[in-house]
């Protein structure tokens, strides 16, 4: 019979093997105890290990997690593969970032970052589309997509969104988006919005020429968002947009299963992501619910502006770089670029995110003087001169919307 104790899950010799899921956190220990103490509880207790001292008959050592690297406050964790249920991300989270969240002994702990192995990482479907969305849906590879949120986000009228859906399409925007807290209000319910906006979409569509979509979103307890799912399909809309965060990753899950029968493409959003986040030293980093997206299988996911918009600085840069990365073989993800966003901000968006993303632009499009029509031709004409290399105010000068958006705007960052 043999003893296991918290310093068993401890070994600085440990090399990963191919198949274990290596896991980065920060740790910050409670006091009175040192790095590698946490150390050997973080591994232990997101294992097969718990507090007190375990008397086993035999050996449990091929399920347990090593701490192997501990030094500068951070601890990287080697998960062997049997401890996860292939294909079910709520249990892979629950071991990863579950119970040792709240344990005592850290005074912070954050999961900073994963390495997925092919055997776990391959057992989730990734995305449908991914990036492929700009050249298979709108028939473009040389801009970013565009998208707008109607302002006020959520009051509008069934008829008012519709009306704005159109407005926005026919200035040059290519998504009609919903924002995080509209899905079937009675002031807006869901399958009138469905069905009223693509009768806009299909009129700004024969228009302009250009393809254009919706991003519905379909966020919903069980079998109610599925259905939603379905009625998107039947529609003929080309989108479903997830509140993934909130919803969950089953649920997520649950979505990437049925798109796959019916071509659809998810856009995630990540309201709530901050809850993990936003605290440097402790919770989840943005990366890793990045990777989690990923694997489970959205296409479009929100990843910040670079420190240009509204919302708190991240690792923009960094976190779409791994979304564009190899991952055995799974697709990429398009990165949102959302949140405080105007036209006059758009050339140094993309120096530094690139043209391979989508960019989201609600309060500065709906919030042009002239309308929210107007708002759309700015942003447009702003995305257009900043890829062929032209500066915004040459621009401005053959289109009057981008240089009203200049005057009220400027350069510069919102708050």
């Amino acid at each position: 019979m043999a003893g296991i104790s918290y310093e068993d899950f401890l070994d600085r010799d440990y090399e990963p093997r191919a198949d274990d899921l290596v896991c980065r956190f920060a740790v910050q220990p409670a006091e009175g105890l040192d790095l590698d103490a946490v150390a050997g509880r973080v591994a232990s207790e997101s294992s097969n290990g718990t507090w007190a001292r375990l008397q086993v008959e035999g050996s449990i050592t091929d399920l347990s997690a090593r701490a192997f690297e501990v030094e500068n406050g951070r601890v990287s964790v080697a998960y062997p593969d049997a401890l996860f249920e292939h294909a079910n991300m709520a249990q892979v989270l629950s071991c990863i970032a579950g119970n040792i969240m709240g344990m005592k002994a850290v005074e912070r702990i954050r999961l900073l970052d994963c390495e997925w192995p092919a055997s776990l990482a391959s057992s989730f479907p990734g995305p449908q589309y991914g990036s492929a969305v700009r050249e298979e849906i709108f028939g473009v590879d040389d801009r970013p997509i565009t998208a707008s949120v109607p302002k006020p986000k959520v009051g509008l009228s069934t008829d008012q969104h519709a009306q704005i859906g159109y407005e926005i399409w026919t200035g040059g925007v290519d998504l009609l988006k919903d924002d995080e807290n509209l899905t079937d209000q009675a002031f807006n319910p869901f399958e009138e919005r469905l069905t009223e906006s693509l009768a806009m979409r299909d009129r700004a569509e024969e228009e302009t020429g250009e393809t254009k979509s919706y991003l519905v979103n379909v966020t919903a307890p069980g079998t109610e968002m599925l259905d939603r799912v379905d009625l998107a399909a039947e529609h003929g809309c080309e989108y479903v947009m997830v509140d993934v965060v909130t919803a969950g990753w089953s649920s997520v899950q649950q979505v990437r299963e049925r798109v796959a029968d019916l071509g659809l493409a998810i856009h995630a959003h990540r309201a709530m992501h901050a809850a993990f986040d936003r605290v440097p030293e402790h919770g989840v980093s943005m990366r890793v619910l990045a990777q989690v997206a990923r694997l489970c299988g959205v296409d479009q996911l929100h990843t910040g502006t670079a420190g240009l918009g509204k919302l708190e600085n991240e690792d923009t840069t960094g976190i779409n770089e791994w979304l564009a990365s190899d991952l055995h073989g799974l697709s990429d993800v398009l990165p949102v670029a959302s949140g405080g966003l105007h036209p006059g901000l758009v050339p140094d968006l993309l120096d530094a995110l690139g043209t391979n993303i989508a960019v989201q632009v609600g309060g500065g499009i709906h919030g042009h003087p002239e309308g929210s029509h107007a708002g759309a031709k700015a942003f447009r004409a702003a995305v257009d001169a900043a890829v062929d290399g032209r500066e915004l105010e040459d621009a401005a000068e053959e289109t009057p919307e981008l240089a009203t958006a200049l005057e009220t705007w400027g350069r510069e960052g919102t708050r």
